[in-house]
């Protein structure tokens, strides 16, 4: 191995070790690690600005600042106040409904926030109704997970994939390419969450609420986890959510046609993704809906900066060669073996490196060595690419492989082993389901 890949190397592990540790913000671990790659030459300034001055970056900037206008309308709010009233009169099934929708949602908008209100919703409709919401809560997280991977924009995750795959000289994805993949999974996981959840949790009662707090900040406030996932702040920061906005209709009819239209034109390729989000945000800014200051408030940079610092790390591996030599160790290991079989051998990898890491440190340790990996097959990269879409995601065995699983593990008073219990067999099923329609849907 050459100096620079040593000193990339010790970066990463360095990096990764820091983020399992968990004692430092993610984004200033990677962001650490960028500044000693720098400075010690192994990437070079004019690639570093290029990291930051991504498509991943700009259209997830944007996107925040849409997304934000939303919350700051009521709109949030107001659709929860309704699907109390409707739960209330249908019972378990409304439950339901309102979690399908949470993942509709989560489709197109940060899960973060979604969870956040939703979760107390769920809990307390479910005890006045005398229903234990231990049986919902824990299928609220994975299905606004599972519902972000329905498309290109529904996690942020998707979109440090697709830019990583950009710069490998491979074609981008489309909006809505991935989601017969991404709907397969979910559809498959909701029928099992929704038969199997109620009979594989049982136990002890939620927690005890703390006195002289609103429920939903008193259950937030209890966390101290600063694992950060690419679609959602740290859970530090997830009170934000709790408050309940008034409803305004001009903004909120105004910030939803705006987020359409950006969904709209870059579903059937008018305009890249990043540059209708773009536009999306500055209308709206212009269109006075939010001042330029709400604009900013909105836009997460502790996000923007974590995957800003880990492509910076990605592109380091890649100039020293070292992502060319993990591959090779890769390669050696499925030697002999079909694209197929590769192919479940790198869903399998990516899947058990997102429960113990942040989804940005999954796609930038793993989109080179995909693309690298179908080359050396001799076919196509979509199908690795799209795999690492999907398992840097479906992370369901602990209840901290995912925020929203840290947020209703508390909630819901349940123990580290439910978790495993439901979890584990989700991560089986969706690993079978994901492989089928990979293989259906984007031949080798």
């Amino acid at each position: 191995m050459t100096l620079e890949q040593i000193l990339t190397l010790v970066v990463l592990v360095g990096v990764v070790a820091a983020l399992i540790a968990d004692r430092m913000r993610a984004d200033v671990v990677a962001l650490s690690g960028a500044a000693i790659l720098l400075v010690t030459g192994a990437v070079r300034p004019s690639e570093v600005q290029g990291a930051f001055a991504s498509p991943a970056i700009l259209t997830l900037a944007s996107l925040f600042v849409i997304a934000y206008a939303m919350e700051l309308s009521g709109l949030l709010d107001k659709a929860i106040e309704k699907a109390v009233v409707f739960c209330r009169r249908t019972g378990a099934a409304g439950l339901w409904g309102l979690i399908g929708m949470s993942g509709v949602g989560s489709a197109f908008l940060n899960n973060t926030p979604i969870v956040v209100v939703v979760a107390p919703v769920i809990r307390d409709v479910a005890k006045s109704i005398g229903l234990d919401p231990r049986r919902f809560l824990m299928p609220l997280s994975y299905v606004a997970v599972l519902g972000g991977s329905c498309t290109l924009i529904g996690t942020s995750t998707n979109l440090l994939v697709d830019d990583m795959a950009r710069t490998s000289g491979q074609a981008p994805f489309g909006i809505f390419e991935i989601t017969p993949v991404g709907l397969a999974m979910a559809l498959a996981g909701g029928m099992y969450l929704v038969l199997f959840t109620g009979r594989l949790v049982k136990g002890a009662p939620a927690p005890a609420e703390e006195p002289g707090k609103p429920r939903a900040r008193a259950d937030i406030e209890r966390h101290s986890v600063s694992h950060v996932d690419l679609t959602g702040d740290s859970l530090e920061d997830t009170k934000v959510y709790a408050q309940v906005r008034e409803y305004r209709p001009r903004m909120a009819f105004i910030s939803v046609a705006i987020f359409i239209a950006v969904i709209a034109v870059a579903a059937i390729n008018l305009v890249p993704i990043a540059a209708a989000a773009f536009a999306g945000a500055v209308l709206l800014i212009l269109l006075r809906v939010i001042s330029p200051d709400q604009a900013y408030a909105g836009l997460r940079p502790e996000i923007l900066l974590l995957i800003a610092g880990m492509v910076v790390i990605g592109i380091a591996m890649e100039q020293t060669g070292l992502a060319a030599e993990v591959t090779q160790w890769m390669i050696g290991s499925v030697n002999d073996v079909g694209p197929l079989t590769a192919l479940i051998f790198l869903y399998g990898a990516t899947l058990l490196l997102t429960e113990l890491l942040s989804n940005a440190t999954v796609a930038v340790l793993l989109t080179p060595v995909a693309v690298a990996l179908a080359e050396s097959l001799g076919v196509s990269p979509r199908p690795f690419l799209v795999t690492i879409m999907m398992a840097a995601s479906a992370a369901f065995a602990t209840p901290f492989g995912y925020q929203t699983n840290v947020l209703v593990y508390q909630m819901g008073g349940y123990r580290y082993m439910d978790f495993m219990k439901v979890g584990l067999p989700l991560n089986l099923l969706t690993w079978a389901v994901a492989v089928m329609a990979i293989h259906h849907f984007f031949p080798f």
